[in-house]
């Protein structure tokens, strides 16, 4: 038994290697190398005299011929892999192997075809369990004829002195042939048997089969059952070709994946075991590498219940019987490389423990087709990237301590019709316009559904299609860097869809979700939760935040819902949850799970900060681990975003009787690392826009809006504000409809974004306004008390001896007040969001006031301000 059954998985069910036959004892695998030789033209598919297919029999194509630039025609062998992709592994002598045989009714039969299937006209299989192999006898496929189908040039009589090729298990060759050997290496390619070469593939239907090794001298194949072909080579190949005659066809010539050693080293696997491997993606998924001196594409993926699995793509025209992958350890992880191949569409067709054969798309894929397909897609990173500068410049910069003001947006309707590389330049325009010192985005990994805006996520390692390919991603990323714009992601790793062909019962049984739908169901949503306490399920998810960070360069994530993975009965009733191990309703494996995540992200990339929306009183959601908190850097405040918005949201006649909520936030702002959010969530499903939120006529709505960003802005806490509110779209938001820009031209609108970019103008360069946001010594009070004349008053301070005073008036009529101000001189008024240039009535202090010596409210200096109606004026000492 190896490592991996004794460490790094919690799962309770069983993980148990597939029902399989043994690999014969006295085999073991041979080095190889590779060699190649020019590749025949494509053959026309011959047809069978021998024996007619069942019509039940489901329509069967091998794999296109090797394209003649992928072949390698060197005469060198080529050097063995080290660590990083170690011989196969011998199983002979493995007592944990078990040995009754996964069995059939029919041998599966296969010819070839030219061309890949298209999408659109992929075949429907009825992939169901195979019968005993005792219900057939073994049946020699090979087509009748009267003459020698040997080609002359490599038709010979076998010698006299031949050795006697070994005897084989026929359910063990039956399996072979049909795609569902869990250790196909085991049997075919080539392997040293007694001292002697044998070599064996899978030819279906073939007349003649032989291999070229780097000799150039052909070794004749003899057929021995169910399509599977061996002979003896007078030496080791080093590497070799099969060429393959149908009946009235032309010799094709291919690659064998089953001379390749694993491309997945035991380090790999070993860490993967051990649930850390921060670079799992580069193990996993698909990779299109050089291997052993041949170009193809090397295929992994982790099954752990399954019995087989196979590659199925355009490699094969969709069925994957020719493309069996080995299972390599104990936790699952199944791998095979393919030559030749370095582009098209494929999925996996696992044999489920119950004898099903399902198709799923790649977990660990880092590309997908464009819904509603749903295969995924190779694919290789060619992006140059040219933000290093920013990169070193984040890396020497605490993001916390800065000015941190957000624009949040969804890719597809910001403009709809514009991809990733579209976006980039009006996007970087319009951000650099508005001043924001970053943008989130709505989740980009792959999702089907546009109307979830991406919060369930069916490809984590694949941005989404829909709007571009990786690389596409890449550019605007690069972009927004080097316009000097930070990148945020909204990250969703609490829950996922239950789409057929994704994560769920990804192998016939719970792999990614948890096995008791009392943990592993998600009700609010209809989704599954993942299961955090498995080793394997948490690397796939710390591994994926570090796989953003590290191949597109983001610079923050937003964890969503952090909520709902925090309590065991988050939306569930008494009896619909279970209890932790202490008996509590706490989530303890989410919370270590999330713990893992952010401290993990921080030690590899100084610089990113990871955010948190919590809308609980959970204590230290942003103190660090080494203090028991859960590690994230910033926390959404969502009781500030409720509470402000329930105060504006009143006519200001009344809002007089409810002071307290536009105040109460300023008992906990230094409870945590708080982020001011106005997302999404806040003007969608008839909540309308924050414009339409706004009592009043359309100027009041407006005046209301400015104030309001104004206070948010000069409130201690970063600031988070999502598309269209920056110009105050009048309608609510619509996924399908997109940002309403037509108001731009309405002069009314174009004030509230420029006022907008003023706010973050003097936000950026006022350190006063964000250097201490987290702890008491930015923040004093001026006035917090004037409830009868709806007027909030509040100094912030740099803590280098710079001081700004937020002043602002939620009446509907102008007031004249007397302020206590820490210095007596000239505050010059840098901010009145009632100027005529934003569209207001211009009732301000004609640009600065004159504070005096007189104390007042406890402060040495006082002086007389006029505020604006609904209206915010920010003053300023004059130096």
């Amino acid at each position: 038994m190896s490592i991996f059954s004794r460490h790094g998985s919690s799962r309770d069910d069983d993980r148990r290697e597939p029902v399989q036959p043994e690999p014969a004892a006295a085999e073991s695998v041979a080095p190889e190398t590779a060699a190649a030789q020019p590749v025949a033209p494509e053959p026309v598919a011959a047809e069978p005299v021998t024996s007619v297919p069942d019509e039940n029999d489901p329509p069967v194509t091998a794999e296109p011929p090797l394209p003649a630039e992928e072949v390698s025609t060197s005469d060198e062998p080529d050097e063995l892999s080290t660590s990083d992709e170690p011989d196969e592994p011998s199983t002979a002598d493995d007592p944990d192997e078990p040995s009754d045989p996964a069995e059939a009714d029919e041998p599966l039969l296969a010819s070839p075809v030219p061309a890949p299937v298209p999408t659109e006209e992929r075949p429907v299989l009825d992939l169901g369990p195979a019968a005993p192999a005792e219900a057939a006898e073994p049946v020699d496929v090979r087509p009748v004829t009267h003459e020698d189908p040997t080609p002359p040039d490599v038709r010979r009589e076998p010698a006299a002195s031949t050795p006697q090729l070994p005897a084989l298990d026929d359910a063990e060759v039956l399996a072979a042939a049909e795609g569902r050997h869990a250790h196909p290496h085991a049997l075919l390619g080539e392997h040293t048997v007694d001292g002697v070469t044998v070599v064996r593939v899978v030819r279906p239907l073939a007349g003649s089969v032989s291999v070229t090794g780097a000799s150039g001298e052909p070794v004749v194949l003899e057929h021995h059952a169910h399509g599977l072909w061996q002979g003896v080579a007078p030496a080791p190949l080093g590497g070799y070709q099969v060429t393959a005659e149908y009946d009235g066809g032309a010799p094709w010539v291919a690659d064998d994946p089953y001379r390749f050693s694993p491309t997945v080293g035991d380090l790999d696997l070993y860490l993967f075991g051990e649930g850390r491997h921060e670079q799992l993606w580069t193990v996993l998924g698909s990779h299109v590498r050089e291997h052993e001196g041949v170009r193809g594409t090397s295929f992994a993926v982790w099954a752990p219940h399954a019995q087989a699995v196979r590659v199925v793509g355009d490699l094969n025209g969709w069925w994957g019987d020719r493309h069996a992958m080995r299972r390599l350890d104990d936790n699952g992880v199944w791998e095979l490389f393919v030559p030749g191949v370095d582009q098209g569409s494929y999925k996996y067709q696992i044999l489920t423990p119950d004898g099903e054969w399902v198709e799923r798309a790649d977990p660990m894929a880092r590309r997908a087709e464009v819904p509603p397909a749903t295969a995924s897609v190779i694919t290789e990173a060619g992006h140059d990237w040219a933000d290093d500068a920013w990169l070193e410049r984040r890396a020497a910069t605490d993001q916390h301590a800065g000015p941190m003001s957000v624009y949040e947006l969804h890719v597809g309707s910001w403009k709809p019709g514009l991809g990733f590389r579209e976006l980039a330049d009006p996007l970087v325009d319009y951000v650099t316009a508005l001043g924001f010192t970053h943008v989130e985005f709505m989740p980009l990994a792959q999702h089907p559904f546009g109307g979830s805006w991406g919060y369930q996520v069916t490809g984590y390692y694949a941005p989404q299609s829909t709007w571009g390919s990786p690389d596409d991603l890449r550019y605007l990323i690069d972009r927004l860097h080097q316009a000097g714009i930070g990148v945020i992601v909204d990250w969703v790793p609490g829950h996922f869809p239950k789409d057929e062909w994704a994560l769920g019962r990804f192998d016939g049984r719970s792999v990614y979700e948890h096995s008791d739908p009392r943990r592993g169901e998600q009700p609010d949503w209809g989704t599954y939760v993942f299961n955090f306490g498995d080793s394997q399920v948490r690397n796939f998810l710390v591994a994926n935040a570090l796989y953003w960070f590290e191949e597109f360069h983001v610079d923050g994530l937003r964890v969503d819902a952090v909520a709902s993975m925090l309590y065991l009965d988050y939306s569930r009733n008494d009896g619909e949850w279970l209890p932790n191990e202490h008996g509590g309703r706490e989530a303890t494996e989410a919370i270590s799970f999330l713990q893992e995540t952010n401290a993990t992200a921080y030690r590899r990339h100084p610089g990113i900060v990871m955010i948190a929306e919590e809308s609980t009183s959970w204590p230290g959601v942003s103190r660090p681990t080494s203090e028991g908190g859960l590690g994230f850097g910033l926390k959404w405040n969502m009781g500030w975003m409720h509470d402000t918005l329930d105060y504006v949201e009143k006519d200001p006649l009344y809002r007089s009787y409810h002071h307290g909520e536009i105040t109460f936030s300023f008992h906990y702002a230094w409870s945590e690392n708080f982020m001011l959010p106005i997302s999404h969530d806040e003007v969608v499903y008839g909540k309308g826009s924050l414009f339409e939120k706004m009592p009043g006529d359309d100027w009041q709505k407006r005046a209301n809006l400015r104030a309001y960003l104004a206070y948010m802005w000069g409130h201690p806490g970063k600031q988070l504000l999502f598309m269209g509110s920056e110009f105050g779209q009048p309608t609510e938001w619509s996924q399908e409809l997109g940002l309403d820009w037509s108001v731009l031209d309405r002069p009314q609108h174009q004030q509230v974004f420029d006022l907008v970019s003023r706010l973050n103008q003097v936000y950026k360069s006022e350190s006063a306004l964000w250097a201490h946001d987290f702890d008491t010594e930015g923040f004093e009070w001026i006035d917090g008390g004037a409830g009868e004349q709806s007027v909030v008053a509040f100094l912030r301070k740099s803590g280098s001896g710079d001081s700004l005073a937020v002043l602002a008036n939620f009446s509907g009529q102008p007031q004249r007040m007397r302020f206590g101000l820490p210095e007596a001189g000239t505050w010059d008024e840098v901010l009145n969001t009632d100027a005529t240039i934003y569209g207001g009535s211009g009732v301000g202090n004609f640009g600065a006031v004159t504070a005096v010596d007189s104390p007042w409210a406890g402060r040495p200096a006082s002086a007389d301000v006029q505020l604006p109606p609904l209206g915010v004026v920010w003053l300023k000492l004059r130096r």
